[in-house]
């Protein structure tokens, strides 16, 4: 009989946030195949588990997925987990539960921590409906665009930034999206847990500390109040026209509607400011 793939949620910071099922599951299992099994080792110490672990990262899980659909196929049950919370939320593993559905085994979630859930829970925005879209791309016209895509969405936005680019990455969602509130979770579940809600300007102002991976809750549109911004001057929305044309890959027609709607005016109004703006250019 074929064993069980289980995935498996295990806690992202206080290795007290652990089911008693998935303690059960970790116990019961021939192995355990880990994004890190150092990391893992911890968890598995704390709580007396000796069985046996095989990393399974980015970078090897093409490779070794085969030998783990084999095991499985001869009757050895696997649990799959990730340095912390959900697996392939963001974790690898996906490759391994398409090829284990594909070759016909069972596989069984067994739900848990999660910072996306916990840092929507925690941040008091609208929970009712959100998208979560990982990891900002890392470079900089990418994410600009990639957050010029993002503008017009009415869900709460939840993402994760590493510590060395959360300044980079607020900036630019200041000057993209304008001053939304943002909820800045940091270190969840941890000693040193930090989460605040304020507009983007007052967390740069406030500074903030790079270290431990941020879980990032941005306002939706559909639950914001207008603060009444005015139009930048018509060479600031010119550039911003063009670097959402350029490199965010809208026409014309869309970015003049997102400008519009991000500050308040009507399409007329910034039509004719960047074409007041051309024209004194020739």
């Amino acid at each position: 009989m074929p064993g069980t793939l289980y995935v498996v949620a295990t806690p992202i910071g206080n290795l007290e946030d652990v089911t008693l099922r998935a303690l059960r599951i970790l116990r019961e299992v021939s192995l355990i195949a880990a994004e890190d099994t150092r990391r893992t080792a911890r968890l598995l110490q704390h709580y007396s588990i000796s069985t046996r672990t095989t990393s399974l990262h980015d970078h090897n899980e093409r490779v070794k997925t085969p030998e783990l659909i084999a095991r499985l196929q001869a009757g050895e049950s696997i649990a799959l987990v990730s340095d912390a919370g959900t697996p392939l939320v963001s974790d690898p593993g996906t490759h391994l539960v398409a090829a284990a559905h594909t070759a016909g085994m069972r596989v069984e979630p067994i739900p848990g921590p999660s910072a996306v859930m916990a840092a929507l829970s925690g941040s008091g925005l609208s929970a009712r409906e959100f998208l979560f879209v990982g990891f900002p791309p890392s470079r900089a016209n990418a994410r600009t665009a990639w957050m010029h895509r993002l503008l017009q969405e009415q869900r709460a936005i939840v993402l994760y930034e590493a510590p060395h680019r959360i300044q980079a990455t607020l900036g630019v969602l200041l000057e993209v999206m304008g001053d939304r509130r943002v909820g800045l979770c940091r270190e969840l579940t941890k000693i040193h847990e930090n989460l605040v809600v304020r507009p983007i300007s007052a967390h740069l102002r406030e500074g903030l500390e790079s270290r431990g991976e941020f879980t990032v809750v941005i306002e939706g549109t559909g639950s914001r109040t207008p603060i009444g911004q005015t139009l930048p001057e018509p060479h600031v929305l010119a550039l911003e026209f063009g670097e959402m044309t350029n490199f965010g890959g809208l026409n014309r027609r869309e970015g003049i509607k997102i400008l519009s709607k991000k500050y308040g005016v009507s399409t007329r109004t910034v039509f004719a400011t960047i074409e007041k703006t051309r024209s004194s250019v020739e």
